[in-house]
């Protein structure tokens, strides 16, 4: 009996670790309730933690975090928080982001361009960062919003570049809140012709040059 009562509280003990261990790594990690025909997810990034500057917390720049800072910023409108992007010329990104994909491949999120050059090979970017190579370099699914390639277009990133994949194309919306859903996992398999690694390495984000865009929450499910 008493050590069965051990294991009991060994067992307890290391769930509460493991609890504190994804809520401190992962600020936004919180689960969700899911809307009617879909499985309960859990939000990777809502913009609630900014710091002094106004930058998320835990993001960085893939150039300088300094410029980053100047292109990115988190706002509000009502009950909305998002990041806005403006004149940037970087993307910025996260690591502290960590999910199974293979249990989780859903991947949402919702972006708003306001304004773009008209010729813009692309306006926006999410990218699903699941695997690194032996480099060390993110093997990543580049989901676009394309003002020129029409929407399904893919395009091979070659050995140091992301997949691309375009999700939407045209104007007709800019001004309006639209959600994106794929499946990020079974892309990955068909684009990369492997498994992802066991946990995703972190998600990116870019707005294309010239181009004013809000993004607002990232979200994964089972389905």
């Amino acid at each position: 009996m008493k050590c069965q009562r051990s294991m009991h509280i060994i067992e307890k003990l290391f769930g509460l670790m493991v609890i504190g261990f994804v809520v401190i790594g992962n600020p936004g990690g919180l689960l969700v309730q899911a809307d009617e025909g879909r499985t309960s997810g859990m939000v990777l990034e809502d913009f609630q933690h900014p710091d002094v500057d106004g930058f998320p917390q835990g993001w960085e720049g893939s150039r300088s975090k300094v410029t980053a800072q100047e292109a990115y910023s988190i706002h509000k409108e009502g009950d909305a928080v998002f990041l806005k992007g403006k004149g940037a010329n970087q993307r910025v990104y996260t690591k502290n982001i960590m999910w199974d994909p293979k249990t989780h491949p859903i991947l949402r999120w919702r972006w708003r361009v306001i304004s773009a050059p008209n010729d813009a090979d692309y306006f926006a970017a999410v990218f699903a960062n699941l695997d690194v190579d032996f480099m060390f370099i993110p093997v990543s699914t580049k989901y676009i919003w394309s003002g020129t390639r029409p929407k399904g277009d893919v395009k091979d990133g070659g050995m140091f570049g992301a997949a691309e994949v375009v999700v939407r194309s045209g104007n007709e919306q800019f001004g309006e809140w639209i959600e994106e859903e794929v499946n990020a996992y079974k892309d990955f398999i068909d684009i990369h012709k492997h498994e992802p690694a066991e946990k995703a390495w972190g998600i990116s984000l870019q707005s294309g040059p010239g181009v004013e865009v809000d993004f607002g929450s990232i979200e994964i499910s089972e389905k």
